[in-house]
């Protein structure tokens, strides 16, 4: 009985290693896409402000929370964010790690923290619609605080483009939530299949 019950026990560890070991295999993927994809794609979608550049990055990372929930999404996130943030887009430095890290987080942990308990199509558009205004909102309020400490303008020159900053982040969610609302239940299987 003692050996059976320990035999059982190690074919369950065996079982989850290899699940845990293909789930972050898969992730490493996403991770991959989500930097070939900024590395192809990236324009500005408002002349005024051009150093705010649309990209596809969150995509994979939105694919990847949906599939796996919430905290892997923030992990992939800031993962992304790092690797991003030191090869294709190293002129942002710094600044532009910890603000990717601030409005993707907000768009997944809302997004995926929806879609979790709520796995259907409506839930999905919730989700979305949701994590596009929390991102929103989120970086008004980390444009305020944080770009006048890097850009060393003041706050004021910052509000001053607040429409455009809030239309960014607004339109870039909102195209990336479309995108992953359209791709998503195609790649599912792949990513669920042990």
């Amino acid at each position: 009985m003692t050996n059976q019950t320990t035999e059982q026990t190690q074919v369950q560890t065996q079982k989850k290693s290899k699940i845990t070991t293909v789930r972050l295999a898969k992730m490493a993927m996403l991770i991959a896409v989500s930097i070939v994809l900024v590395a192809l794609i990236h324009f500005p979608i408002f002349p005024a402000v051009a150093f705010l550049e649309y990209d596809p990055a969150d995509i994979p990372i939105l694919i990847g929370t949906f599939a796996f929930g919430p905290v892997a999404g923030v992990l992939l996130t800031i993962v992304t964010a790092i690797i991003q943030g030191t090869t294709v887009s190293a002129a942002s430095g710094v600044y532009g790690i910890l603000m990717h890290i601030i409005a993707t987080s907000a768009l997944v942990i809302t997004a995926g923290l929806i879609y979790k308990y709520n796995k259907t199509r409506k839930g999905a558009v919730i989700a979305l619609i949701c994590g596009v205004i929390a991102m929103t909102v989120v970086m008004i309020g980390a444009n305020m605080v944080i770009t006048p400490i890097f850009m060393g303008v003041p706050a004021s020159v910052v509000w001053s483009l607040m429409p455009f900053i809030a239309g960014f982040n607004a339109i870039k969610a909102g195209i990336n939530g479309l995108v992953t609302f359209l791709v998503y239940k195609r790649i599912s299987g792949f990513l669920h299949k042990q």
